[in-house]
């Protein structure tokens, strides 16, 4: 008898437990080896699930909606059909029904699809080893519309072919690039913006509980707690500092119609400092201090659904401002539409963390497991203050706090780090340009 299990996969290395969005294949139909069968919500993502044989789906065991443990079986495939009664059987037995034993914890991209071939092709290509890359709902409503895929373009991440590229086909809506909407917490920082009069909107997971109604956790706010939980363990000090923006926001105003976003800005300004100081880029390890290669500056946003998600601007410091803040939209579309990859979000070694965008004035931010230091931002305010000549004028300021991990970071690293970064946007913000 040749029956296989289809395992949980570890899309991350955090994740211990996956929630199934929804089968692809249903039971009895064929299956190919590399298949996209199954869609998993993992920590921070939606993600597409490959099985590694060829035969028949032949039983579900965790249904969409469910949940199942990493290395637990969610499914059967039976290698022929004959072998799908026998299938059914061991499933209300509750037997093992696996010729192989279970794997080990492995990356998404052993077990993840579509995203990862186009990202390594580097070429946008809907297709990967002469298969199609297409989302699962994409599939579905092709079948049912009678739309063939083969040549048709997709405008999803790295030009996979989602729904509403389908939809367009058939004159039913506009591909998603067109309609993107406006999402419901802003996820640009404005440090250097003036307040806004109306109060900033509430993720729709919190304003849509009923009192006295208890509302599971989500998987994302799941991995948030076991981050923040995790992060208690860790010896932690702050420093805050105050940084006049009159420069900053008078670069921002000139190229803001280039699409340079205030959250790319800050990002770079950071990451320019952090070259100067190595060890405010740097991690613990129990064998040492570990000094990254990369500066990838982490950048909490909030999600709709609840919970936060932090994508990476790699190499911060090299990318150019107007490709950086290109980068950046991208990054929060996917993280919005839960496309991801896993490195888009747990590859930071630096976070900012901006609450200015709502009137905060200052406060202190969590340090992330995994990272030496986080970065508060709060609100620019026009401020009356004392000149170098004796008189007094306003300038616009903001209050930043960072905390550092104290057992390889100390006070005066700190303050060094930010006394650079204050010199880098109060006096040499044009440089952010180059």
């Amino acid at each position: 008898m040749s029956i296989h299990e289809i395992f949980m996969p570890a899309l991350s290395s955090t994740m211990t437990e996956g929630k199934i969005v929804s089968w692809v294949k249903s039971p009895g139909d064929k299956v190919e080896k590399g298949e996209t069968v199954v869609v998993v919500e993992s920590d921070k993502a939606d993600m597409d699930v490959e099985t590694f044989y060829e035969g028949y789906l032949a039983h579900i065991i965790v249904d969409a909606g469910g949940t199942a443990s990493v290395g637990s079986a969610i499914a059967y495939v039976a290698e022929t059909e004959a072998e799908i009664e026998a299938a059914k059987s061991l499933a209300n037995s509750g037997s093992s029904a696996a010729t192989t034993p279970a794997p080990e914890k492995v990356p998404a991209t052993a077990s993840v699809g579509a995203p990862t071939a186009a990202a390594q092709n580097g070429n946008g290509s809907n297709h990967k080893e002469g298969r199609l890359v297409a989302s699962p709902r994409a599939r579905k409503l092709a079948k049912e519309l009678k739309v063939d895929l083969t040549n048709l373009k997709g405008s999803g991440p790295y030009g996979r072919i989602v729904a509403e590229d389908v939809e367009a086909v058939v004159g039913k809506a506009k591909p998603a690039a067109s309609v993107t909407p406006a999402p419901t917490v802003a996820p640009i920082p404005a440090a250097a913006a003036p307040v806004p009069a109306a109060p900033a909107p509430v993720p729709a997971a919190a304003s849509s509980a009923v009192s006295g109604q208890v509302v599971p956790f989500t998987t994302l706010q799941n991995a948030v707690v076991r981050g923040m939980v995790a992060s208690l363990a860790v010896p932690v000090f702050r420093v805050g500092y105050t940084i006049t923006t009159d420069g900053l926001d008078k670069l921002y105003k000139q190229i803001k119609s280039k699409g340079v976003t205030m959250t790319a800005l800050l990002a770079k300004a950071v990451a320019v400092t952090l070259q100067k100081h190595p060890l405010i880029n740097a991690s613990y390890s129990d064998q040492g201090i570990v000094y990254h290669s990369d500066i990838n500056i982490s950048v909490a946003v909030a999600m709709d659904d609840g919970g936060l998600i932090t994508p990476v601007l790699r190499n911060a410091d090299m990318v150019d401002i107007y490709s950086l803040s290109r980068n950046w939209k991208s990054l929060v579309d996917r993280a919005r539409a839960k496309q991801l990859q896993p490195d888009e979000y747990n590859s930071g070694t630096f976070t900012l963390s901006n609450l200015g965008m709502f009137g905060v004035d200052t406060f202190d931010a969590i340090l992330p497991p995994g990272q030496g230091s986080i970065l508060a931002i709060g609100a620019a305010r026009p401020q009356l203050v004392a000149t170098p000549d004796g008189l007094f004028g306003v300038r616009q300021q903001m209050q930043v706090n960072i905390t550092c991990d104290h057992r390889i970071i100390y006070g005066a690293h700190a303050a060094a780090f930010l006394q650079d970064l204050a010199k880098l946007i109060e006096t040499n913000a044009e440089s952010l340009t180059l």
